[in-house]
């Protein structure tokens, strides 16, 4: 397996602990977000929507995290990713877009690259949007979390799924600026600490991999 990414990237970070929590060994192909590589012509050739990740499985390509980490989990399937039951699937995967489809779009790279070069908006204006929007995410999240005694060790359960692989990129972007507060979120912080315990999250720590600088 080729893993296309950039070590900051959180759909990056998402894909490589899902990897390493299947025990999967690949290969890094690192683009680099800074210096626009992704909108190369050679680069577009594997993705055209020119974003990362990408995974390359054989003659199989596939774009966007969640999608490549339902397919690891379809085809390695221990340990699984996901619970059994549907309605256990359904919250699994409604926490993990949370995060994926509702915070993490507005606040990502180009966005944020977007407001300061194209819309002249200064670091202060681009702190104040980023906290904003994972504010209100996270005060959604956490009661779902807080409420739900299906919550365990992890945010569901006692083992980690496709919502603790989409909250820990989460709480690292959450802390890009040192003024958004986690106090109000004592659940996203316990799991957090406990994904941070396990092997597979720590290895796919940005600082960790070959393109970090």
């Amino acid at each position: 397996m080729k893993l296309y990414g950039f070590f900051r990237s959180s759909a990056a970070f998402r894909t490589r602990i899902a990897l390493n929590l299947k025990g999967l060994s690949y290969d890094q192909a690192p683009i680099n977000l800074r210096a626009n590589e992704q909108r190369g012509g050679d680069y577009l050739k594997v993705n055209a929507m020119g974003i990362v990740p990408t995974l390359i499985d054989g003659e199989v390509a596939i774009g966007q995290s969640l999608a490549i980490v339902e397919y690891l989990d379809e085809t390695h399937p221990q340990p699984p990713l996901l619970p059994k039951l549907p309605a256990d699937r359904a919250r699994v995967r409604a926490i993990a877009m949370d995060i994926a489809c509702e915070i993490h779009p507005v606040n990502n790279l180009r966005i944020r690259r977007y407001l300061l070069h194209e819309l002249g908006q200064d670091e202060r204006a681009l702190e104040l949007w980023m906290n904003h929007w994972t504010k209100l995410g996270f005060d959604g999240i956490e009661p779902m979390l807080a409420d739900d005694k299906r919550t365990g060790d992890f945010c569901h359960g006692d083992t980690p799924s496709i919502a603790d692989i989409c909250l820990v990129p989460g709480v690292f972007n959450a802390r890009i600026y040192p003024s958004f507060d986690m106090t109000p979120y004592p659940n996203i912080r316990r799991i957090f600490d406990n994904c941070m315990k396990l092997d597979a999250f720590q290895r796919a720590l940005p600082e960790r991999q070959p393109d970090a600088v």
